[in-house]
């Protein structure tokens, strides 16, 4: 596994990425890929290739209507690819045939999985592997007990396979065609099987791979967890449970008018779950509530974990942020949590990130009004292409060349990351001189 040596490891991801994207698409345009027998147009191929890569799940054609099972195939090799990154897939390939892991392998490593350091990552690149299959795996094992008898044994097996991986990438890719086009889970809203196994998928997916690591070494020693895994646990935990109950009363009156108090409170765990990154539906986002609506757009915001199966601006950013607006409001330099201090150099990089992030946001949304869709419905899209989410009111089949290649530049960017983004396109070689430093001056900020 050879790696050039004029890159750095942020372009050699984006790079790897952006290349598992043209494959797929260039497979996914051929004819004996679609059920026609004529093939899809390239951007189309493109776009749905990106979606899968980048693990969002906003798609062109419905997966089932559309694609034969060579195409579903394709789908869900990207989808595990976009999910666990290429580069562990790279290493894969690599302890298969024997070859040795090099310390610039190891680096690039590094920065894909978001390790804390150099030591160890080929061991917990080996844990994250074998956590995935088993995860992937049993959670078909349980999703079968209810699409075989629906679907018959092979189609059945096939379903519980592709959206058990679907859902712990986080992809949202579904083949409920089948039942109605575009109509993802909603056809099991009531269903507490299907609904708690796709809802742990995607739980665990999006809590990062060093969070697996540091679970599987200190079980239920909560105390000994690294900071980060605290930060990551608690958030979610909050996100979860206080986005459950929001939910709950947002869309009493609306998409879960009809239900029963028990279906009422699964769809609202379930709508708290899906919109950091999965982009698995049990009630029609086009009928929200404003207030469910404007919820759902918060947490594509938020997105998942850092070195996760999923993408965007990151759990652990907003974390951040939130913690130095409570220390700046106190008049307090530090950032305490967990009986430990942040660095304020975490602030910067949250900062910087999240800047980029809602720029891109704004600017995905700019683009994409000017085809004059309503302002709701390009925002929900634009924030669920960025956040690779892959929920939708519905515009994503309405949607221009233009704004398609927007989306699709806001899902790389998404499951890639903004500043690893930024950073692989201004990476330069460093000076052998010493970089001078300007006289400081001060200015007034609000």
């Amino acid at each position: 596994m050879k790696i050039g040596l004029r890159l750095s490891s942020m372009q050699i991801l984006a790079i790897g990425f952006a290349l598992f994207i043209i494959i797929g698409s260039v497979l996914l345009s051929l004819p004996f890929a679609s059920r026609d027998g004529q093939g899809v147009p390239f951007l189309s191929s493109l776009f749905t290739s990106t979606s899968a890569t980048c693990v969002t799940g906003l798609v062109v054609y419905d997966t089932y209507t559309q694609f034969t099972l060579f195409g579903q195939i394709v789908i869900l090799l990207l989808i595990q690819t976009g999910g666990l990154g290429f580069m562990i897939v790279a290493m894969m390939f690599s302890m298969f045939l024997g070859r040795r892991i090099g310390l610039r392998e190891r680096s690039i490593l590094m920065e894909s999985v978001s390790a804390l350091k150099l030591g160890g990552v080929v061991r917990l690149t080996k844990k994250v592997l074998v956590i995935t299959l088993c995860m992937e795996l049993l959670g078909a094992a349980v999703l079968s007990i209810r699409f075989i008898p629906e679907f018959g044994a092979a189609r059945g097996t096939w379903y519980a396979l592709f959206h058990s991986i679907s859902a712990f990438c986080n992809a949202g890719f579904d083949l409920m065609g089948r039942i109605e086009p575009y109509s993802s889970l909603t056809h099991y809203v009531g269903d507490v099987l299907v609904n708690v196994t796709v809802m742990i998928l995607i739980l665990v997916g999006g809590l990062g791979f060093f969070v697996w690591d540091d679970i599987t070494h200190n079980k239920h020693h909560f105390s000994k967890y690294h900071l980060h895994s605290k930060l990551m646990i608690t958030a979610t935990g909050v996100l979860v449970i206080g986005g459950a109950v929001l939910f709950f009363f947002f869309e009493k009156g609306h998409t879960m008018a009809d239900m029963t108090v028990g279906e009422r409170i699964l769809a609202s765990i379930f709508a708290a779950v899906t919109p950091r990154t999965a982009g698995f539906a049990t009630v029609p986002h086009s009928e929200m509530s404003s207030g469910g609506t404007l919820l759902t757009m918060v947490f594509m915001l938020v997105g998942a974990g850092p070195g996760s199966t999923g993408g965007g601006m990151k759990v652990t950013t907003i974390f951040v942020l939130v913690l130095s607006v409570f220390a700046r409001a106190k008049n307090s330099e530090d950032m305490n949590i967990y009986k430990r201090r942040l660095d304020k150099s975490f602030v910067y990089r949250a900062a910087t990130s999240a800047s980029i992030y809602l720029f891109l946001t704004f600017i995905g949304a700019l683009v994409i009004s000017a085809q004059g869709l309503g302002l709701t419905d390009t925002l929900f899209e634009t924030l669920s292409g960025i956040g690779t989410v892959g929920l939708s009111t519905g515009i994503t089949t309405q949607l221009s060349v233009v704004s398609r290649i927007m989306i699709m530049l806001l899902m790389f960017t998404g499951r890639v990351g903004s500043l690893a983004v930024a950073t692989a396109m201004m990476t330069r070689r460093a000076h052998n001189h010493p970089a001078l430093k300007y006289v400081s001056e001060k200015i007034i900020l609000g």
